[in-house]
């Protein structure tokens, strides 16, 4: 081998340099990747959002100013009345959630072939999923929660009224500050950090994560109100996942959507990170985004 070859060849300690250098500079880009990464995903789910809001109102301007209830109300005899079966763009479906009964508005239709038999189906389009969340797919178990309480709760009271709805959308008084979709957490919401349980497609375990998250509850609740999963199980309250970089992602009916943290939309945490179910103490749960005027009003009575 001649002196000029030996020269050009990179002795161990040099080659062992670039290798060091190439992992720092590794290390250094990927956590920068990763949060562009992440950010994606909050702007994908804000755009998602956005679209339901659009949803939302062209929904009131087919209905006499109605807003879309959470589920389309439980009329006697199920699969057999048709009076249960709704119109979701490309076919009838069982009792649909809010989010599919604006599909036709949306622009996408929620199921690749709506059910007339039943009201667990998956969604398939991407506007339905939180980039976040993808696997979040089950219309009952879902990524996005609605302001149910204060904008459309169809659940029937002990004298056959519904618990609030129909509302019309113009007693919405302060649109800006009044949520009406976000990240939901579920019924895990209530529950201890550490004693949350994995996801369940099709599930109705109370201490899963997006268990009933189809439904949103505002931050504080009362022993007369309402809850996610219903009064007939204690406790079972829902709340909103911070799911992109310690914040969620909420879009409000005057249609901006924005990334905020849990605190910031009104709720607290126990020193068990579940979240506070009444109120009380120094700092007490607000609902002051969620009520429709701007106060911290308690939510409707069952």
């Amino acid at each position: 081998m001649s002196s000029r070859q030996r020269s050009s060849a990179f002795t161990l300690i040099e080659l062992l340099v670039v290798i060091a250098i190439i992992a720092l500079l590794i290390g250094i880009l990927l956590p920068a990747l990763g949060q562009a990464r992440d950010s994606a995903r909050t702007l994908k789910c804000l755009s998602n959002q956005r679209q339901f809001v659009l949803g939302f109102h062209m929904y009131a301007d087919d209905f006499a100013d109605a807003t879309v209830p959470a589920k389309m109300p439980k009329l006697p005899g199920g699969i057999s009345n048709p009076a249960n079966m709704y119109d979701v763009g490309n076919g009838l479906k069982f009792r649909p959630n809010w989010v599919a009964v604006m599909g036709p508005y949306v622009g996408l239709y929620p199921f690749a072939q709506p059910s007339t038999e039943s009201g667990r189906q998956d969604y398939y389009a991407d506007v339905y999923m939180c980039p976040s969340a993808p696997e979040w797919v089950d219309e009952r178990n879902h990524a996005y929660g609605y302001n149910y309480q204060f904008l459309g709760n169809s659940r029937l009271r002990a004298n056959g009224r519904y618990r609030n709805w129909p509302l019309k959308r113009s007693n919405i008084y302060a649109p800006a500050r009044t949520v009406m979709a976000a990240d939901a957490l579920g019924t895990a919401a209530g529950i201890a950090e550490l004693n949350r349980t994995p996801y369940e497609n099709d599930g109705t375990t109370v201490t899963g994560v997006g268990n009933h998250a189809h439904t949103l509850d505002p931050p504080r609740l009362t022993p007369e109100s309402d809850m996610g999963a219903g009064a007939s199980t204690p406790n079972a309250r829902t709340g909103v996942d911070v799911r992109h970089a310690g914040r969620a992602n909420a879009v409000f009916i005057d249609g901006h959507a924005e990334s905020m943290t849990l605190e910031a939309l009104g709720y607290r945490l126990e020193t068990d990170r579940s979240f506070t179910l009444f109120g009380g103490g120094a700092n007490p749960p607000t609902n002051a985004l969620f009520s429709g005027d701007g106060t911290d009003r308690d939510p409707p009575r069952r």
